[in-house]
């Protein structure tokens, strides 16, 4: 009996161990099973409405490995990258809002059509990426009121209606990208102070750019095509009733126009008188055209001082965006009356495309100052066609000799790599030498630093944006040096351009053996204290080790935001480290540092990788420094070990880890 009753008690004990297992077990799968279940069904069901061609093959139910799917978090995606995938349809959203857990979503460059839905349930959404589609509709309103949002980039689709002014909402807004769109009405009189990346060109919007001092930091390239703008930003007086869109009040049924009295009747003669007058200057400056056409031309160099030309010549090196504009370039004419020809570069490579244009283009394009170095003068210049290129007119064109010049330049245009601003066509006359590179819209890494017109008080970069911003750099630094007797020669902020991706490249390489050292100009202070001690004499010749030191200073830079102004070497001496941690606490002090990511211990040691690279690089003695080769890869080690996905594809500007980082790219280089 006794032991009938055990046999029951025990197995009562295991029946109920095993009912207590069971529960257990579908507590917990109740808890984790279906958030992830939930968003493959989602997603799944996303695909549905998108994916005809079965573009995106998802199979199975591990969705952090599904393709696109770039970072998941707890089992939840995180981040959805589908991109260039030939994604037709329009979007479904109640498919969209179950993703409630994403941070970054990015449909770019598809064929999505319709408008975009309501997307109120993505809470957790930071960048949002919907640009190189056939969307239409007007402004997806729902985004507005994501307060956690700080990238918006709805490019090149056929938006239509008003800009809202809702958007004045999203306080941490930092890129917002509308242009080649159909918006119409004004520009929101946007305040954000975190706003640093604008773009509304090429709409039809109107009325005066709202004087805000967010607006104020933007050029005319942010607001160009838009006829109907005006403001300081583009160059353009408002005169009465363009502070209301730009649209004159309809006069009511009641109130009948006034009728026109002598004031206006005088207004009217002085119009047609000067319109005659104007018909008779043109008519005088063509044939003036034709009359110097006959005429044989010899080189010279006659330079247009316009306000740019003058701007450029009290402009530092790191004046950006200015909004002084030049009505046309006045670049030499050759023998016989014609325009000399521009010389392109490139590698011989026949799949390499080449966009040709002629002098002429040039001499007729709008030109815009971006600023003036110890080399030369820069410009953006945009042609009649549209095609927009940098132009720098070197300071002095007879030094060196016009074969070496050739020579170099040519060793220069030959160099291709996806952290250099390719140089794609020089000029040279007897008394005029221009160099010709790619324009890169989204500005240099001084702005992103430190704003458009920043003043050298900026704000430090996330340790994880240092890392892959000096990662870009060693890899476009030691390409350079792989190249017997190259340098950059003049490493700094203002020298580093963001590319379409956002990633960094190197301009103004090479450019040093192009500056006559005997000059008597003074080098900036901007400029000096990046250069190494032993390179600051602008008689010697610039070496790869002292171009190892100007990395080490940018490095500091991105971790403190503060510019050499000082030098900050020999300042701090063997307490750099302190001091960049110093500048770091107190930034978190006052709020504005993020927390990281990741855990701190983590954190710390990012930190104190960094601050070992470019402790090691800006050593006083050449010799102790480590070559190119050897910081690329102690930055990739660094990086390796990051916490966080290598293959992130968020494309934005953004300063922190979650907005400032690229696809990765095939190595072009060896360690």
């Amino acid at each position: 009996m006794e032991s009938v009753m055990g046999r029951y008690y025990y197995s009562s004990c295991s029946s109920s161990s095993l009912f207590l297992l069971l529960v257990a077990s579908s507590t917990v799968f109740c808890l984790v099973s279906p958030a992830r279940s939930g968003d493959v069904e989602a997603l799944l069901s996303l695909k549905s409405s998108i994916d005809p061609f079965d573009s995106i093959p998802w199979r199975g139910t591990d969705l952090c490995n599904w393709r696109g799917v770039r970072e998941c978090m707890n089992g939840r995606i995180s981040k959805l990258v589908l991109e260039h995938l030939n994604l037709t349809g329009s979007l479904d959203g109640k498919s969209l809002n179950q993703l409630d857990q994403l941070r970054v979503l990015s449909f770019k460059g598809n064929f999505l059509s319709g408008s975009i839905p309501d997307l109120s349930g993505l809470v957790n959404l930071k960048s949002i990426y919907f640009n190189g589609n056939n969307f239409s509709g007007e402004f997806p309103e729902s985004l507005t009121n994501l307060h956690r949002l700080k990238t918006i980039v709805l490019a090149g689709n056929r938006f239509s209606g008003r800009i809202p002014s809702s958007l004045l909402r999203l306080s941490r807004l930092y890129t917002l990208y509308l242009e080649a769109n159909l918006f119409t009405g004004s520009v929101p009189p946007l305040n954000q102070t975190s706003l640093r990346f604008l773009n509304v060109s090429n709409n039809r919007l109107s009325g005066q750019i709202p004087p805000t001092k967010a607006l104020k930091q933007f050029n005319t390239s942010s607001f160009s095509g838009n006829l109907g703008l005006c403001g300081d930003q583009i160059q353009n007086p408002c005169g009465e009733g363009d502070n209301n869109g730009g649209i004159a009040p309809t006069p009511s049924r009641n109130h009948p126009k006034p009728l026109p009295t002598k004031g206006n009747k005088a207004k009217r003669i002085g119009i047609i008188a000067g319109c005659v007058g104007g018909g008779v200057l043109i008519l005088l400056l063509i044939l003036l055209l034709i009359f110097r056409r006959r005429r044989k031309i010899k080189p010279r160099s006659v330079e247009r001082k316009g306000k740019a030309v003058a701007a450029a010549e009290g402009a530092t090196p790191e004046t950006e965006g200015s909004d002084q504009k030049n009505r046309g370039f006045s670049w030499e004419r050759g023998e016989e009356g014609s325009v000399g020809t521009l010389v392109f570069l490139g590698t011989g490579d026949p799949e390499e495309t080449v966009v040709r244009y002629s002098m002429e283009d040039l001499l007729k394009a709008s030109a815009e100052t971006l600023g003036r170095g110890t080399v030369g003068s820069t410009y953006k210049a945009v042609m009649e066609s549209g095609f927009i290129v940098t132009v720098k007119r070197l300071k002095d064109s007879r030094y060196p000799r016009m074969e070496e010049f050739k020579r170099h330049v040519e060793i220069l245009g030959r160099l291709r790599h996806p952290n250099l601003v390719p140089l794609r066509a020089y000029f040279q006359a007897k008394e005029e030498r221009l160099l010709v590179y790619d324009y890169f819209p989204n500005g240099s890494l001084f702005s992103l630093i430190h704003g458009t017109r920043g003043s050298g008080g900026g704000k430090p970069l996330h340790w994880t944006s240092c890392l892959k911003i000096a990662e870009d750099l060693a890899a476009g630094l030691l390409y350079i040096h792989q190249n017997p007797g190259l340098t950059h020669g003049n490493l700094k902020s203002s020298n580093v351009l963001l590319g379409p991706d956002f990633e960094s490249c190197l301009t103004d390489y090479g450019l040093t053996m192009l500056h006559n050292p005997d000059s008597v100009e003074e080098t900036s202070a901007a400029s000096l204290f990046y250069r190494a001690p032993e390179s600051r004499d602008p008689r010697k010749a610039s070496t790869q080790l002292a171009d190892v030191y100007s990395f080490g200073v940018l490095l500091l830079e991105l971790l403190t935001g503060r510019t050499p102004y000082q030098d900050l070497v020999q300042e701090h001496g063997s307490d750099i480290s302190h001091w960049v941690r110093a500048v770091r606490e107190e930034e978190t002090e006052s709020g504005e540092e993020p927390t990281s990511s990741g855990n701190e211990a983590s954190s710390e040691e990012k930190l104190q990788a960094l601050l070992s690279i470019a402790t090691a690089c800006v050593a006083l003695q050449p010799e102790t420094r480590p070559v190119m080769r050897e910081v690329l890869k102690m930055v990739r080690d660094a990086r390796a070990e990051a916490p966080f996905s290598s293959n992130s594809s968020d494309h934005s500007p953004g300063r922190w880890s979650d907005t400032v980082q690229s696809l990765p790219r095939e190595d072009h280089v060896s360690i």
